[in-house]
């Protein structure tokens, strides 16, 4: 939004330079991007008249001028392609130095003297809006009745433009009467801003009995006024109207036109003028036809679709809403009736017509934003206000439909969260005193105000919303600052991620790979493996087959490991480390519980010598990796034999139980479900990993290494086949006490000439000691304790 500071004084009165101005906005929150002098360097710039031009005879790009100067004619050549007789034009003399610090001097351009340079706007460094339209891409072409000789400073008088970069939250700061509220919020002065910019209402014309509006779309359009005028006299606006739009960036057309971006400029509002004569039956404020098309007033024909709003007559299109109005009902030099529209449309359906369409203009940009919807009548009121002044028409009728007229907020706001959410104290006095400045209506209530937020305002929603705004008028800078405060933590993973590393490290070294697989399985699997009276089921799944979270991770490393064998891997060794989801029962109500676990799958023959197992992946394979993961979180597995065998082989799999408590299973696939899922004899295990990482032992000890050197003895003992080998082994090391190291079975032996009823069990003694070495006779005798304990327990036979 550029902002002209002649025109601002006229709505408040400035008193300081357009630099101290630009940086008591800029701490108001409204941030000025820069200050434009627009007569900066002008005063010796002259208004010349081109009296004879003629082609160069040896460049046919350049063009032979004589320039009147009042008091002087020069002779300068230039290469500019917009020029005629008579053109008023700035020229730069022999010895004058341009805004942009280039220094003009004679010189000859193929043989022919110049005398100086006929000027652009870029070369003064001046909008584009400045001059006649073909002055653009050429030399700036001045008014016809501009004198010769004076200077382009009187012509283009002293002023300063402030170019406000305007955020989303902030649409009302594209008026210039809310910019005027706005420094007058900041600076205290009183602001003079005309009556239509202070009431809701329209002007005071007779019903438009000829004009009839139908909104068939509401949604994308709440409200829409016309003003009808007639008798009017196409021509162009007076000076001052130039030059104000001019320094906004605006190009000047006619007075008509200028009046509307004019008051747009002014009020926020935008508006569009159709010549009434070319308006057949009503106005219709309609979508678009799928294929219609519209020449819009830049000449290029549009094609539209449903989604974009149109306003239209009884036969045909006539503008495409809030972004451009149509050729063919555009205002010419022989228009008489004119009918000006103002009205609020959608800002989403704006924001994508105009995308759509690559087509921007300083009506869709408000649009997009968000504008008054209270002010609408009332700004048809300032454009009739400034018709008359100007002698263009004479207004006769007003219409209006309003479907939606939002209702005036009101928002609440206390001393006390004023306080708290800017950490400093503020008294009810000093929320008031902002109020009064920003012209707020308020009443106090529960111990604060209740305060009625203007129309122009939308940024205003919530009490934080004003809470900033008492922020902003009593200074940014009063808010004391303060060092973050809180409970500061070393950046490191936490015991949970810790236990959790150390397993996936464990399980890789084993010479496991790990998958990771969907949160999600097919219901008949999951109902095989987990606990399906607990599983959740999916409303929208990405796949039949993945319809219900998982109770179970085994279900996914089976499918991994039968992709992975029907494409001829058949040494598959795989984990999964990961939440499965039990419910609380449907409807769920309440968020399901994740419990983590550890499943793994071994299937084949391994490709090398791998956990001691140079044939095939057995029972003891899974058994060796479950007590690897016992000995590294310090824990003691138990086995046991299982209750249900439906899913595994029932010799060769086990239930494990972690101090009384089951915390998994393990064992090889029942020989059915493994044939017919073509993994026959794999092997898969699954471990509750929270019991785990309760009972695990994270405390670090040292121990220094033995001194002394260990004896290996070797205890075979023939037992009833029912006796679990585990208790056996259990049974050895309590016999065994503080001597005995460490004890391994390491043979079980079923056959002759073992009895049928019987099975022979081999166990590695290893016995240490930290203080001395032990005697042949001490572990002798401690052999002899275990055995005859043994044999008094279980049972038991020693085997020769």
């Amino acid at each position: 939004m550029k902002v002209s500071l002649e025109w601002l004084r006229e709505l408040i009165d400035v008193k300081v330079p357009a630099e101290e101005l630009a940086e008591t906005l800029t701490r108001g929150g409204i941030e000025v991007e820069g200050v434009e002098h627009l007569n900066q360097g002008l005063e010796p710039i002259l208004v010349g008249e081109i009296v004879r031009l003629e082609h160069h005879p040896d460049a046919d790009k350049l063009w032979i001028c004589d320039v009147n100067l009042g008091d002087q004619s020069v002779q300068i050549v230039t290469g500019a392609q917009n020029l005629l007789v008579n053109d008023k034009i700035p020229v730069a003399a022999h010895g004058t130095t341009l805004p942009t610090g280039q220094k003009i001097r004679k010189s000859k351009l193929r043989g022919v003297e110049s005398n100086g340079m006929l000027c652009s706007t870029d070369e003064l460094l001046l909008n584009a809006s400045f001059g006649d339209p073909r002055s653009e891409g050429g030399i700036m072409i001045l008014p016809p009745e501009t004198p010769v000789g004076i200077s382009l400073s009187e012509v283009i008088q002293g002023d300063s433009v402030l170019d406000l970069e305007l955020y989303p939250n902030r649409p009302d700061c594209l008026a210039m009467v809310n910019v005027a509220r706005e420094i007058s919020s900041l600076t205290g002065e009183k602001i003079h801003v005309n009556c239509w910019a202070e009431t809701e209402q329209g002007p005071d014309y007779p019903a438009d009995t000829q004009t009839q509006i139908i909104i068939e779309e509401p949604e994308l359009c709440h409200r829409y006024a016309a003003l009808l005028v007639e008798d009017v006299k196409i021509e162009p606006s007076p000076d001052w109207m130039q030059k104000r739009l001019s320094a906004a960036g605006v190009r000047p057309i006619s007075n008509i036109v200028d009046i509307t971006n004019y008051v747009m400029l002014e009020m926020g509002q935008p508006l569009h003028a159709f010549d009434r004569d070319k308006v057949s039956g009503a106005v219709h404020v309609r979508r678009a036809r799928a294929g219609e098309k519209l020449m819009t007033l830049d000449h290029a024909e549009r094609t539209l679709d449903p989604e974009m709003l149109l306003i239209a007559d009884d036969k045909e299109a006539l503008g495409l809403a809030g972004v451009m109005g149509g050729l063919d009902s555009e205002i010419t030099d022989s228009t008489t009736r004119i009918l000006v529209e103002s009205a609020h449309f959608s800002n989403v359906s704006i924001r994508r017509t105009s995308r759509r369409l690559g087509l921007r203009s300083e009506a869709s940009n408000r649009f997009e934003k968000g504008i008054n919807v209270a002010g609408i009548a009332a700004t048809l009121g300032r454009v009739s206000e400034l018709i008359l002044q100007l002698g263009a028409g004479r207004p006769v009728g007003f219409v209006e439909e309003c479907k939606i007229l939002p209702e005036a907020r009101t928002v609440k706001i206390t001393a006390e969260n004023t306080s708290a959410l800017l950490g400093m104290s503020f008294s009810l006095e000093e929320i008031s005193s902002v109020l009064d400045r920003l012209q707020f209506s308020y009443e106090p209530k529960d111990g604060g105000f209740l305060v009625k937020v203007p129309s122009y305002r939308s940024d205003i929603q919530i009490e934080q919303d004003l809470i900033e705004e008492v922020a902003r008028l009593t200074g940014y800078d009063r808010i004391p600052t303060t060092l973050p405060r809180g409970s500061q933590t070393q950046g490191r993973r936490t015991q949970e991620q810790e236990f959790r590393r150390k397993l996936r490290h464990l399980m890789v070294n084993l010479g496991m790979n790990e998958v990771l697989t969907y949160s999600f399985n097919r219901p008949d699997a999951d109902k095989a493996w987990g606990q399906a009276e607990r599983g959740i089921p999916l409303m929208n799944p990405l796949r039949e087959e993945l319809s219900v979270m998982r109770t179970s991770l085994l279900p996914s490393l089976l499918e991994v490991a039968a992709r992975n064998v029907t494409r001829r891997n058949l040494d598959v060794r795989i984990f999964e480390i990961g939440n499965v989801y039990l419910g609380t029962g449907e409807p769920l109500t309440e968020l399901p519980e994740e419990r983590l676990r550890l499943a793994g799958l071994l299937y084949g023959k391994p490709s090398r010598h791998w956990l001691k197992s140079s044939n095939e992946y057995s029972f003891y394979t899974v058994k060796g990796l479950m007590e690897e993961v016992g000995q590294e979180l310090g824990i003691k597995l138990e086995y046991r034999v299982p209750k249900n065998t439906e899913l595994l082989h029932p010799g060769r799999s086990a239930e494990i139980y972690l101090q009384g408590e089951k915390v998994g299973f393990m064992g090889e696939l029942y020989p059915a479900m493994g044939k017919e899922s073509g993994l026959e004899h794999a092997l898969v295990f699954e471990l509750e990993l929270k019991p785990l990482f309760d009972a695990s032992d994270r405390t670090i000890r040292a121990a220094s290494i033995p001194r002394f050197p260990a004896v290996q003895r070797d205890l075979a003992v023939v037992v009833a086949k029912d006796i679990p080998a585990q208790a056996v082994m259990a049974r050895i090391r309590e016999l065994g006490g503080k001597l005995l190291e460490n004890v391994d079975i390491f043979d079980v032996y079923t056959g002759k000439p073992i009895p049928e009823d019987r099975k022979s069990l081999a166990f590695a003694l290893r016995y240490q000691s930290l203080e001395r070495t032990l005697t042949d006779e001490e572990v002798t005798a401690l052999n002899t304790k275990i055995l005859e304990g043994i044999e008094k327990e279980f049972g038991a036979e020693s085997r020769k």
